[in-house]
Parts: C-alpha cells; structure tokens; sequence
C-alpha cells in the first residue's frame, strides 16, 4: 500500500430526516478523533504507570462554507437538534481510499461566522451518540 493523500475524501452525514447527504463539496476542513480513556491502575510496586484500556469515544468537527442549496450542507444542519424517529444521532461518514469510518452522531452546534471579508463559514462539532465503538471498516 503506498501513502496517500487526503485527496479524494467523502463525507457523508444525515438530514433531520435520516437522509445520508454527501455534503463534501461545501466542507473546507474536517477533524475527527477516536480517544480511548484510560484507568490509572500502577501499583506502589511499579516505577512507570500501567494502564487499562476504557470507554472508546468519538468526536469530530466539521467546518465549511454557507451553501443552503437542497441536500446540501445548511439543509443538513440547520435543524441539528431534530432526529428522524429512528435516529439516535445521524450518521456522519468519512470515506477515504476503500475505508469507511461510520458513527452516529449529535452534533452540539451550527455556527456561523460572517467575517471582515464578507465570507460566511460555519462549523459543526459532533460527538459520538450511541456508544458503539468507532472502527474504520
């Protein structure tokens, strides 16, 4: 396998309606993480830290430019807060080079900043809803 780029990305999240949009084309940047806690269990016999393994979490942040044309990425997050009746939180997917990393996920805000220069970025952080463990598949 040789190393690649993040060129060729997709990102795909729900609507309120539980409608997976392909929203990459209004995304400027995007960041996620997979944290795991840790439980501190060193003995007073050790003279390093040994550590377990706990809950696995997943965040991420999304950031863009305003675009409120049909299925795009203001129709997605403009209601953030509304969840089809199904849903328990939407599902946001990063598809890169034959890999998908899928989670549910609540997104906590819709920002938007209307700069000095007339731009009109937003943002859009998430973190993990379900407690199903993140693995890229």
């Amino acid at each position: 396998m040789a190393k690649e780029s993040g060129l060729g990305l997709t990102l795909t999240v729900d609507d309120s309606a539980g409608t997976g949009r392909a929203i990459t084309n209004d995304v400027l940047s995007v960041s996620w993480g997979m944290p795991s806690n840790v439980q501190d269990v060193t003995g007073l016999d050790k003279s390093a830290f040994e550590r377990l393994h706990l809950l696995a979490d997943f965040s991420i942040n999304i950031s863009g430019v305003f675009n409120d044309a049909a299925n795009l990425s203001f129709a997605v997050f403009k209601n953030y807060r509304t969840l089809a009746a199904s849903q328990v939180g939407r599902t946001t997917s990063i598809a890169h080079s034959g890999q998908t990393l899928a989670n549910e996920v609540l997104f906590t805000d819709f920002s938007h900043n209307r700069g000095a220069d007339g731009s009109l970025p937003w943002t859009a952080p998430g973190v993990l809803a379900d407690g199903t463990v993140p693995v890229w598949a």
